[in-house]
């Protein structure tokens, strides 16, 4: 990669942001199109977070940034504009920088949604949904714009009864229950990101005719139970490339090579064989 002194610089944000993918597929999006700029991760601990973001207004030539946790609900404050996804759902994860003004913008629920759609239309569909955090927001929020029948359920269930008021969606009273109606299986939470992680419930209950989505990007014990009983599943990276590419459309006005940046994660596991997760060009 050769810069030179007018190359655009974007990023993403993030505590910690060793893990993140995003600079992979996002710099490939760049070259791609012939850009001049380059993607870069930037982490920042919490309790500078604000005033260092603030202070990247006077970057002229700093265009956008990702945001990831534990920033996305801190960083609304630092935005001059806030689009009303963003606000509904009350987390940024796409930060855009124009003439020393901050606007803020929310991807994940389109990143979830058009995920979601390679593997089922959620249109109608009840789906049981696990985990009211910050990424439940987003996809509560996409699932209503999908016009599901949403069920929720969380470990605790007093942040499941507010987040089901805030959006109007049904409580689930036990799990087990739950899980007997539920056409589709959404998990929220971070459960299965570590290895130790406990089962969120007994996966042998999964049904072979539910689809089941985790927004954990890699293929996390619920979606290898999931797989082994013949169900459609889908992982998070796929709505990891899509939230990022409409995050890339803000900043540059381009449509972002989704399939092009889908192929980058190749050596990472995503599953770049089946023509679904390429059928977004």
């Amino acid at each position: 990669m050769i810069l030179k002194g007018s190359a655009h610089i974007f990023g993403v944000v993030g505590y910690p942001v060793k893990h993140s993918l995003s600079p992979v597929f996002q710099n490939k999006a760049l070259e791609h199109l012939g850009i001049e700029g380059v993607y870069i991760p930037l982490e920042i601990p919490p309790e500078e977070v604000k005033e260092v973001i603030l202070g990247l207004r006077s970057v002229e030539n700093l265009v956008g940034l990702n945001i990831t946790v534990p920033h996305k609900e801190i960083l609304m404050e630092v935005c001059d504009t806030l689009e009303d996804h963003a606000k509904t759902i009350g987390s940024v994860n796409t930060l855009k920088f124009s003439e020393g003004r901050i606007e803020g913008y929310n991807t994940d629920w389109i990143g979830f949604l058009k995920s979601a759609e390679e593997v089922v239309d959620l249109k109608g569909k009840r789906v049981l949904m696990l985990g009211a955090g910050g990424a439940g927001r987003a996809v509560i929020y996409a699932l209503k714009q999908a016009e599901a029948e949403v069920v929720l359920w969380n470990r605790t269930k007093e942040k499941a009864v507010a987040l089901a008021e805030e959006f109007g969606v049904e409580v689930a009273e036990d799990i087990k229950s739950a899980l007997e109606t539920a056409e589709v299986i959404v998990n929220t939470t971070s459960v299965g990101l570590k290895a130790e992680d406990p089962p969120i419930f007994d996966y042998s209950l999964i049904r072979e005719d539910q689809v089941v989505i985790d927004i954990i990007y890699k293929e996390t014990p619920l979606i290898k139970s999931a797989r082994e009983k013949g169900c459609k599943v889908q992982t998070g990276f796929p709505m990891l490339v899509y939230q990022g590419a409409e995050s890339f459309k803000i900043w540059t006005g381009c449509e972002a090579p989704v399939k092009i940046m889908k192929l980058s994660l190749k050596e990472y596991g995503y599953p770049i064989d089946s023509p679904k997760s390429l059928q977004r060009t």
